[in-house]
């Protein structure tokens, strides 16, 4: 188990400030776990456990899309709080991935909370519109997003550097038919967010890919993932450079040339 200094704790609530800018915005799309894990372990000092939370948080997340007022489980805290565990409490990255859920879940409801909450912002708002005072405008906009990006850091700090002797101490005290549970949870996630994934990207046409991906990684002995992704490379550039390009919408019908020989 390692210690999380106070210096960490506040680089983390830093970054998730940033991020929860950025995840209120969709901006950058820095909010996406890969990116949040990976920070989360490069200021930890763990790049590789980073690394590993990461790719496993991301694909868990992979089919999770905020759309409009639905909320799904808030992914800059699943991936900042997996981490946190992983590193802090000495567990597998997939037991990390079942134990971050509830602090996903919390910021969930914290920026649903929210999104009925700014209503009392409206009223002053539509009158900004009415006048048409810009600079009003953005101001509002300025101290909403400044709201739920202190909470973000708030919650983060909390949970990552106050709640840490908490945290290990429950990890401690699990038995290990609940802690197998976790990791086993933790293990799946992954597979169903690809899942929900495929569920809307995947199209028939592109079926033999997928299994001759799937079938390379299982029976080829590779240390890495990168022959994976230099094939999925190439199979894309070969569908770039073969497929038909759409037809041209045909010419309109020329309108006949009137004739004007007899006179008008």
């Amino acid at each position: 188990m390692h210690e999380i200094t106070l210096m960490q704790g506040l680089m983390l609530a830093g970054v998730a400030f940033i991020f929860g800018i950025d995840f209120w915005l969709e901006a950058l799309f820095l909010f996406r776990p890969i990116i949040v894990c990976t920070i989360t372990g490069a200021i930890l000092g763990d790049l590789q456990i980073g690394l590993i939370t990461g790719g496993l948080t991301e694909l868990a997340f992979a089919g999770l899309t905020p759309a409009g007022g639905v909320q799904p489980p808030n992914p800059i805290l699943a991936g900042i709080m997996t981490t946190v565990i992983a590193h802090s409490a000495g567990v597998d990255p997939k037991t990390a991935i079942g134990l971050g859920l509830p602090f996903s879940l919390l910021m969930q409801y914290i920026i649903l909370f929210y999104y009925s909450a700014f209503s009392m912002f409206m009223p002053k708002v539509e009158r900004y519109v009415s006048e048409n005072n810009t600079a009003g405008l953005g101001r509002m906009s300025l101290l909403m997003t400044l709201i739920v990006a202190c909470t973000y850091a708030l919650v983060v700090f909390l949970c990552a550097y106050s709640a840490q002797g908490a945290m290990q101490a429950l990890v401690k005290s699990m038995p290990a038919w609940l802690s197998h549970g976790f990791e086993v949870a933790g293990g799946i996630l992954p597979a169903v967010g690809f899942g929900l994934l495929l569920r809307v990207m995947l199209k028939m046409q592109y079926v033999p890919y997928l299994l001759a991906g799937f079938l390379f990684v299982c029976y080829v002995q590779i240390q890495n993932l990168l022959p994976v992704a230099v094939m999925g490379a190439a199979f894309a550039l070969f569908v770039y450079f073969n497929s038909k390009p759409e037809s041209a919408p045909a010419a309109a019908t020329e309108a006949p040339k009137e004739d004007y020989s007899n006179g008008i």
